[in-house]
């Protein structure tokens, strides 16, 4: 199931058989005879429509989210966003399918994933009514590097992508909100609201089954974080940070904080 989706092209057509697939998860689940996990070979990179044209980050336009080409821009990149995160929620139940592990670690992906489906349409949806379509504008072709990087790595895996890179949608997501209010656009602010409230869910599963692992291996959960932070992700983590949302989601300041760089290191 995880390979099927990351080997479909199309966006709208891989969310359908992420919802798909995580509905037959869930009723397997309700009726006591759970889906075999099994183990698969997925490929390194998901298969990605012709559409958007992926660059470097730097050559990725900037537009000023004041306007409406800046509003549709902005709607995008989240698009692009969450479509990564529909292949990262399956790569990991494919990649680490061999490592034993509880069926509740795949309850959490599973039902990741078919979130993260929801969000990509929300933004299709959002872009579609403003004129636009995903697809449109070019984007971040960095998305798949942290997968790249720890494809043989689990617990670097949950340290970088939930606990980082999502949990800097944690920090961002607010202003986001912000800017569809002042425009007035209703259905992008509750698109958005939906997103912000269901991301923090997916940055705690990051976060117990990264202790789930140091408390099997008896390490420090702190002190490992760092290091595979600083092994595999690229640059300083960069305030300011939703300290309240990142704390529901299990994840302490000292976590965070000291991978700010001392330019950023709080006062007092």
């Amino acid at each position: 199931m995880a390979v099927a989706v990351l080997t479909t092209a199309d966006g709208r057509q891989k969310t359908a058989l992420s919802r798909n697939f995580a509905a037959q998860w869930r009723a397997s689940r309700a009726a006591g005879t759970p889906i075999e996990v099994g183990t698969a070979n997925p490929p390194l990179r998901p298969a990605r429509p012709e559409k958007p044209e992926l660059r470097d980050p730097r050559d990725v336009p900037h537009r000023k989210p004041g306007s409406e080409a800046g509003r549709i821009a902005l709607l995008h990149a989240v698009a692009h966003i969450e479509l990564n995160a529909v292949d990262l929620h399956w790569d990991i139940i494919a990649r680490f399918s061999g490592t034993r592990l509880p069926i509740g670690f795949f309850d959490d992906w599973v039902k990741a994933a078919d979130e993260e489906s929801k969000h990509f349409n929300l933004m299709c949806d959002c872009l579609e009514r403003l004129g636009s379509h995903y697809g449109a504008l070019p984007a971040h072709a960095g998305m798949w590097r942290a997968a790249e990087d720890t494809c043989d790595d689990l617990m670097g895996r949950l340290a970088v992508v939930p606990m980082v890179l999502e949990a800097r949608g944690l920090d961002v997501t607010p202003g986001m909100i912000k800017i569809f209010k002042q425009a007035k656009l209703p259905d992008a602010v509750a698109a958005l609201e939906t997103i912000y409230a269901e991301e923090v869910h997916h940055v705690a599963y990051g976060s117990k089954w990264f202790h789930f692992l140091c408390g099997r291996h008896d390490l420090d959960p702190t002190e490992v974080f760092h290091g595979l932070v600083r092994k595999y992700f690229h640059g300083n983590l960069k305030p300011p940070f939703n300290e309240e949302k990142r704390a529901e989601a299990g994840i302490p300041p000292d976590f965070y904080w000291p991978l700010a760089g001392t330019e950023h290191a709080r006062s007092g």
